[in-house]
């Protein structure tokens, strides 16, 4: 899975290159209306940005599962006795129907989702946990026109595909679709944050020389970002036999 070498290997600096995902935290956070969550299980949790949301604006919880399939993200997120880490990866059938057994109330994920290689069957998993579900996803209109100059196409789903995907196995509560422009000074650090920021999803889809040939001609100070937030209900509940 790129997308976790990436967040790996900049796991030290990563709040740094966070910023979009932060505010797509703080985002979905704003979306959640029930003042008690029981259990929660925050999956690709990173360095704790949704946790930290929940704490700040007073949501009363049990426990709080933070779940990454990366060690060094899992490491950088803050330690409470009612939190409790666990290493898995959201593309493990078995895995996520563990996650039952938590007896969650309350699933999240923020800036995650989009690295499911079959999102069908992740969402047919967690919709069988039976509980509200909070998600922001990223979408294909994130550097759009970066991948329209490239002659490439978005690693991630469009909007559509995501949204009917959820569709199958979940109520929409409320559904939204947030654009961002994140703006810098020079290419050259646009391009760097690319790189480390994890959202590119750890995709080498250019050669140095191509790369570098994009850095001069890209025509805009700013990224395009582009998420799917979503407040659900599974469709019917489930119990484990």
């Amino acid at each position: 899975m790129k997308a976790v070498k990436e967040f790996c290997r900049f796991a030290s600096s990563y709040s740094h290159y966070s910023i979009i995902q932060r505010q797509a935290a703080e985002y979905l956070a704003s979306w959640i209306r029930e003042p008690d969550l029981g259990n929660v299980i925050d999956l690709g949790c990173g360095d704790g940005e949704i946790f930290r949301q929940i704490k700040c604006r007073g949501f009363r919880f049990e426990t709080f599962f933070a779940v990454d399939l990366a060690e060094s993200m899992l490491a950088l997120h803050p330690q409470e006795a009612r939190v409790k880490a666990l290493l898995g990866d959201f593309n493990d059938r078995d895995f996520l129907e563990s996650l039952t057994e938590l007896s969650p109330q309350t699933l999240l994920s923020s800036s995650a989702l989009q690295w499911s290689r079959d999102l069908d069957m992740t969402l047919h998993s967690l919709s069988h946990m039976g509980c509200r579900s909070y998600f922001s996803i990223f979408t294909d209109g994130t550097f759009s026109t970066l991948h329209r100059l490239a002659g490439v196409d978005s690693p991630i789903r469009s909007f559509e595909e995501t949204k009917a995907l959820l569709e199958a196995y979940y109520r929409i509560r409320r559904l939204e679709r947030v654009h961002y422009r994140l703006h810098f000074e020079t290419t050259r650090e646009m391009f760097r944050y690319i790189k480390r920021s994890g959202v590119s999803g750890g995709e080498a889809r250019l050669n140095y020389r191509e790369a570098r040939g994009l850095m001069e001609c890209y025509p805009l100070d700013y990224l395009e970002f582009e998420l799917l937030f979503a407040a659900l209900e599974p469709k019917r509940s489930f119990s484990r036999s």
